[in-house]
């Protein structure tokens, strides 16, 4: 057989473009004992071998399998309660009630950060309040504490008088 034909015919296997009776050919190639076969195809001989080895095992197989079902008497029909597998229901139901409580526990976590948020908004509200009476309170202070200014300004020229009098006399 001629080798490079075969090389040729490798190399486009590898690059996946042979045909189905390409395929065959390089099947049977490979299924002969070749002693002067390049090393080129002996690198691949160990694959075309594993190939044969697996087809010739699935058709054993089959052929096994199809002794079995032959030889097998005819498989009654079993009626099957609903109820057989609960473990199935129950699962559902306790994932079902998990799920629900997970929900309820999310709704009040929800409800306690809406709370808290809005007694925030609250506090800080009347703290703004505060602020702004403790402006008031002070402003008035001030107002009357200067007014008190005033007048203690004209006791002091008063004073200042009263000693330039008291001096001179």
């Amino acid at each position: 057989m001629d080798y490079n034909h075969i090389i040729a015919l490798l190399e486009r296997y590898w690059e996946g473009e042979t045909t189905l009776e390409e395929e065959a050919l390089l099947r049977r190639f490979f299924s002969e004992s070749h002693p002067d076969m390049p090393e080129p195809l002996q690198e691949a001989a160990p694959l075309f071998g594993f190939f044969r080895e697996e087809m010739e095992r699935e058709e054993m197989l089959g052929e096994t399998l199809s002794v079995r079902v032959e030889a097998s008497p005819v498989a009654k029909v079993v009626a099957l309660s609903p109820f057989r597998h609960w473990m199935k229901y129950a699962a559902v139901l306790l994932m079902a009630v998990g799920m629900g409580y997970a929900m309820k526990q999310f709704q009040r976590t929800e409800t306690k950060a809406r709370l808290a948020e809005v007694q925030q908004k609250k506090m800080e509200e009347e703290t703004r309040m505060a602020y702004l009476e403790t402006k008031k309170a002070l402003q008035l202070l001030a107002k009357n504490l200067n007014k008190g200014t005033e007048k203690m300004q004209k006791l002091s020229y008063f004073n200042e008088a009263t000693g330039i009098i008291a001096g001179t006399n």
